[in-house]
């Protein structure tokens, strides 16, 4: 019978050997697909994967036990401003350890925080490099704003305080404006975020007609809990979307390469609330001076054609008398010269006289009523124009959305519409 040994006994040997040939602590890079803490202590797996096929080729259990860890984790939060989570590259010291019942694990000794923070900045500068060399990084930005940006698709977690702070700010405006926003949940930390924000967009895209502006938000956290909005094909997504996108992360020391490609970038997700109120602002106060200029216009207009008017009327008498006076002297003149036939000539030039008077007084009649009825008729048509004078005469505005209804196929079961009367408005369901 050949002689054996248990496995407790082999791995004593594993053990031995590893500890008396491979003694020494070693500085190794690697990737952490697992971060987990248990009474004091924590866990990582490491991996490595392949730069071509992204597949793995390496993977190795560690441990940073608590003694160590209470001083390593300060040290690497202070310096990096992140938590170690998975997905970050790490340069870590380690001793090979081998242990009878839990087997091979790196011992970690060590962590040096600027390699992850050089790994991070060089991952952040290809992904922008990328975007560059496909065309895309300032797409969004070229996007013109909308003159009214009343309907909103929010991109958000439905339970963060956040998102409860850009409704509040909304709804609570002091001047009353109105918006439409709708939420499409989302991830909005941890591994998850990248695809569940693309799924968001997606649904918002298959209805775009019914947005104006897409807004993205989350409240403050550690760098790390934002590291999906670091991603290249999230990146992507949001550069090219068709609606300008309105990031208010949060995050105030860095911005996030999502923050880079939007239209526009808050600090907050209140902030991104004061940004939609005050590019309304200033809308209705650049069409409230519109509407100033064009009444001070239509004002001018009227008043020229008054004066217009009292100088035609007031010359006619000074014509006329200029007139008569030189066939006066005219008839004067023939009347020396031509004697008798003078005389009928006169008579027959006096009757001509009156004739053209009568004439001329009744044109002059005839050309101030049409100038008068021409402006009565400018006066009614601005006045009829007028949409206070509209609702005053029992017509009314039907909106559903902001956006005014002229045809019945417009609005289906469960639109509220708002009918603007000249006194009030009334809010109703369609049934």
């Amino acid at each position: 019978m050949q002689s054996h040994i248990t496995l407790y006994e082999l791995n004593r040997i594993v053990r031995s050997t590893v500890e008396t040939v491979i003694c020494d602590e070693y500085w190794v890079h690697a990737e952490l697909s697992e971060v987990r803490q248990s009474r004091g202590h924590c866990y990582l797996e490491f991996v490595q994967k392949d730069e071509h096929r992204n597949t793995l080729i390496a993977k190795a259990r560690g441990q940073i036990w608590a003694g160590r860890w209470a001083v390593i984790n300060p040290y690497f939060v202070r310096t990096t401003g992140l938590n170690l989570s998975p997905g970050m590259q790490v340069l870590v010291c380690v001793q090979v350890t081998f242990h009878e019942l839990y087997g091979y694990s790196l011992n970690v000794i060590d962590i040096d925080p600027t390699y992850t923070l050089g790994d991070i900045a060089r991952r952040r500068q290809e992904i922008i490099r990328k975007l560059e060399s496909e065309g895309v990084l300032t797409m969004n930005k070229e996007l013109p704003l909308p003159a009214l940006l009343q309907r909103i698709a929010v991109i958000s977690s439905p339970t963060a305080a956040g998102y409860g702070d850009f409704c509040s700010q909304l709804d609570g405006n002091k001047k009353g404006l109105s918006f439409s926003f709708r939420l499409f949940p989302a991830v909005m930390q941890g591994e998850q975020v990248e695809q569940s924000v693309v799924s968001a967009l997606d649904a918002i895209a298959a209805n775009i007609d019914a947005w104006d502006a897409v807004v993205i938000i989350r409240g403050g956290g550690s760098t790390s809990d934002l590291y999906g909005f670091d991603t290249l094909a999230l990146a992507e997504n949001v550069a090219q979307f068709p609606l300008p996108i309105i990031s208010g992360i949060g995050h105030e020391r860095d911005d996030t390469i999502v923050d880079i490609v939007a239209h526009t970038r808050v600090k907050t997700p209140t902030a991104a609330a004061e940004f939609l109120i005050h590019h309304q602002e200033m809308q209705i106060d650049r069409l409230s001076s519109f509407a100033e200029r064009l009444a001070r216009s239509v004002h001018a207009c009227l008043h020229a054609e008054h004066i217009r008017l009292q100088r035609m009327a007031g010359a006619i008498p000074s014509l006329f008398h200029v007139f008569r006076t030189r066939e006066e002297a005219r008839l004067e003149r023939m009347l020396l010269s031509s004697g008798n036939i003078a005389l009928q000539r006169i008579s027959l030039s006096h009757h001509t006289l009156q004739n053209q008077n009568q004439r001329v007084c009744n044109y002059v009649e005839r050309s101030l009523l049409n100038e008068r009825h021409r402006l009565s008729l400018l006066e009614n048509k601005v006045e009829s124009a007028s949409p206070d004078k509209l609702l005053k005469l029992g017509f009314s505005v039907a909106r559903v959305n902001g956006r005014a209804l002229t045809d019945a196929s417009q609005v289906k079961k469960g639109d509220v519409v708002v009918t603007t009367l000249a006194n009030g408005e009334i809010v109703s369901v369609v049934k």
